[in-house]
Formats: C-alpha cells, structure tokens, sequence
C-alpha cells in the first residue's frame, strides 16, 4: 500500500511546480488519471495524443470524459466548456503528468484511488473559488473602483500561473459596460478563451462598424487584427491598461495606423459612462455601478465556467 502522506506531498509539490492550477491542467490530470485507471501503468505518453503528432491533442481530453470524471464524485457543474481540450499547452502538461505518474509507480506511490481523489478536491476548490471583491464607497473615485477588480485578477493570475484572469475581468467589464449603456442584445457575449479565429470575429466585441479589441498587453498581433478591420471597412477601438496604453500607441505608430486607431485607457473608458449613466450624481453613480456589476455577473455566468470570476461586494 502506498504511503499516503507521501503521495499526496509528491502531487501537491508536482502541481505548484509545474502550474497545474487552472481549468486546462486540472482536466488533463483527470483524463490521464482515468487512463492509468484503465491501462495501467507506466503509461506511454506518445500513445496519448492524437493523429497529428504535435498538431495532435490528449486522447480522450474533453467535456464529456471530464464530466464523466467528475459525475463519479457528485460533481455537475461544468469544469471547462471543451473539457480542457483547446487550453494551451495540454500536450506538455500530459506529457509532465505522465511521467510524475510513472515516478510514482516506481517508487510504489501510484495509488490511483488516492491520486484520483487527489483531483477531485482541486476540483471542488476551484468550484469553491472566492469571487472578486470590492467596497462601494462614495468617497474613491469610480476609476479605483475598476482598478481594483482588476488589480485583484492580475493578483490572482501571478499566484496561478496559467490562467488569465485579468483579460476575462477586462473583457467582461467592456461587455458589461456596453450592455448597460445600450441595452441588452446589440451584440455577442463570448468567453475569454474564445479566441476571434475560432468563431471568426472581428474582435472581442463588433457593434455597428466598430471592432472592439480588448486586451491587457497589446502587441503586435492585436494591432495587426486593427488593420484588417480596417481594411474591411470597420472601425478599430482598442481598449488596455494605462501601461499598456502608450505600448499601443508606439505599436500603431509604427504600424502607420497612429490616425486611424482609437485607443482607450479602460478606468477611463468605463469610469467616464457610469457617470453619464449615474446623470453626476452620488446615488446616480452607486446605481450605475450596481448594475454594471450585475450585468457583469449574469455574463460570467452566461459565457464562462469559472464562477470565481464574478464580483461581489463587501
């Protein structure tokens, strides 16, 4: 019989080290998990991709093997809409899973039972995520307001390497804004990790001839994307970080699009309507960003899995 405590500080150290922290990893160790169930081990890692070699994916990575996986232990709620199938990287996480796995058949640690349950609880914690907080204060700006959630989601992305909360924030927060100011249904709500090449958008947001790209480190790609807006007779907003503002204005100059991009700082960009909405009055304003806050959550909860993404008050 394996040594438990052992066991469990041997996949405890492998999951902090190797960032098995967000939705993606934690499907794949699921999957392979269930194939060690199966197969036995050692596992051979090049038989768990699929045709393509390294175009290939996780055999068996999905939603429904992962809700499977989880429907075992009582667990309903969807972990990852593609079941970890489309996250970045799922081939080298499999491939460092696999051999953890491996080590610890060696060492006569690899007690599937106690690994599979092992996932399970990482499972039910980030079921369990704490949301976001922030205080409705009538004496901070509305511009710290919005600085604060978002500073709290790049806290959380640096403690849990391979997620990106921050641009799920800032994406959501445009979504919602837009949503408050214009009404329900001019335009589509998409997860963060949709990206415009699977769904063929224009950008995160297309609302009349404008494409919307929000993003918290504009590069070069993002302003690539501008360009063919432009070319195809749309508008291109782009929407960042104060940081990250004077990046994109460089990028755009460079690109000789200076003059043809309107770029905005995202507090400004949100802080300046909830006033208008708010009609610059303080019960007007604490209205507006309840229901920016609102509509926030009713997106998150329409578009994404990870319910720790929503906001609550304190």
């Amino acid at each position: 019989m394996s040594d438990r405590p052992e066991l469990l500080a041997a996949l405890s150290s492998f999951r902090k080290e190797k960032n098995f922290l967000g939705q993606g990893p934690l499907c794949v160790a699921l999957v392979v998990t269930q194939h060690a169930r199966r197969s036995g081990l050692p596992l051979n890692a090049d038989q768990l991709i699929t045709e393509g070699g390294a175009g290939g994916q996780v055999v068996g990575l999905g939603r429904g093997a992962v809700q499977n996986i989880l429907g075992r232990h009582g667990l309903t709620r969807i972990l990852a809409k593609e079941g970890g199938r489309t996250s970045r990287g799922s081939l080298n996480n499999m491939r460092a899973y696999v051999a953890l796995l491996n080590q610890l058949q060696e060492r006569g640690l690899a007690d599937i039972e106690a690994i599979e349950a092992f996932w399970i609880a990482r499972a039910h914690d980030f079921f369990a995520g704490k949301p976001f907080r922030i205080k409705l204060d009538s004496s901070r700006s509305v511009r710290h307001i919005v600085r604060d959630v978002i500073a709290q989601a790049e806290e959380r992305q640096r403690s849990a390497g391979g997620m990106y909360s921050a641009g799920a924030v800032m994406q959501h927060l445009i979504g919602a804004k837009l949503d408050c100011a214009m009404g329900k249904g001019e335009f589509t709500h998409n997860s963060f990790s949709t990206s415009d090449s699977q769904t063929g958008r224009s950008g995160d947001f297309l609302i009349g001839d404008v494409a919307i790209h929000v993003t918290t480190s504009p590069g070069e790609a993002v302003i690539e994307r501008c360009r063919e807006n432009l070319n195809d007779g749309l508008r291109a907003m782009l929407i960042t970080l104060q940081r990250g503002l004077a990046v994109a204005e460089g990028l755009a100059g460079n690109a000789g699009l200076a003059d043809r991009i309107d770029l905005f700082e995202i507090e400004q960009f949100i802080a300046l309507n909830l006033y208008e909405m708010g009609r610059f009055s303080a019960a007007g304003r604490q209205t507006a960003v309840l229901a920016l806050v609102e509509r926030y959550n009713q997106i998150v909860n329409e578009v994404e899995t990870d319910p720790s993404l929503r906001i609550e008050f304190r």
